[in-house]
């Protein structure tokens, strides 16, 4: 199947959009692994200030693209940039300007809520104060508020999540990567979780999010269908569903992925 051209983008006064309007760009990525070819040729570009969702089945190649993306796997062949970084020679560099999350949330379990946080703000070489202020933000934006002195083990699979977000964007990165961030907490804090995603996107942060839930697609500015290491669309959701003819995101990529 013929992949769509990740060169047309527009910006919202209609006009091309030039480089420095995207904050990843990727161009003929492809990963193997031995024989396998997990992501095969992928093409597009995220623009700053959007969410860009990253829909796909398990197994269709989603978090080894983010791994690329973030300097955590080398592309076997194409290139790629992060905040105008480039993903093979620039991955130390990369790693300061991202926040990420992983599908388990990375935090550690024998530490309080606090602890956490400052070990993350020691990583990213902030100063005892500088943490403290922005420890202070987040609690207020999070509603992690008085659970400070808690041990994470003990925190619920909702509150580990705002956790390990607020871990996430503690530094401010300009370019957040979520993988499969709501995957094992109820409904209605998914849906907490993406009106944070908003407010976040809303100051500026773009927002590069995987998932497998057709209805969180939705929520994305513009979103790309992967499946099978390829990208089979990519545009708004609404533009996408508009041009299958159909009237919800699982319809369409159910005709992608099965027709």
């Amino acid at each position: 199947m013929t992949q769509p051209d990740a060169g047309n983008e527009t910006n919202a006064r209609g006009k091309k959009a030039s480089g420095h309007d995207y904050a990843v760009t990727v161009r003929d990525l492809t990963r193997m692994f031995g024989e396998f070819v997990a992501v095969d040729n992928v093409s597009f570009d995220v623009k700053r200030g959007e969410i860009f969702g990253f829909l796909g089945a398990n197994g269709a190649g989603k978090t080894t693209t983010i791994k690329m993306l973030t300097g955590l796997l080398r592309p076997t062949s194409g290139t790629g940039t992060v905040d105008g970084l480039d993903i093979s020679n620039d991955r130390r560099a990369i790693k300061s300007r991202i926040g990420y999350m992983s599908q388990r949330f990375s935090l550690y379990d024998d530490l309080k809520v606090e602890e956490n946080l400052f070990f993350f703000g020691g990583v990213y070489g902030m100063d005892r104060d500088s943490v403290e202020a922005r420890v202070s933000e987040l609690d207020d934006m999070l509603s992690l508020s008085g659970l400070e002195n808690r041990m994470t083990a003990s925190l619920p699979p909702g509150h580990k999540q705002r956790l390990a977000l607020a871990c996430a964007i503690l530094h401010r990165p300009p370019v957040l990567f979520l993988d499969e961030p709501t995957g094992g907490v109820d409904p209605v804090a998914r849906r907490y979780f993406w009106d944070l995603i908003s407010t976040i996107a809303s100051d500026g942060t773009t927002v590069f999010v995987t998932t497998h839930y057709m209805d969180e697609a939705e929520y994305c500015h513009r979103l790309s269908i992967m499946h099978a290491g390829r990208i089979v669309e990519v545009d708004s959701p609404a533009r996408i569903k508009e041009k299958h003819g159909m009237t919800s995101i699982q319809d369409v990529f159910i005709k992608l992925v099965d027709g």
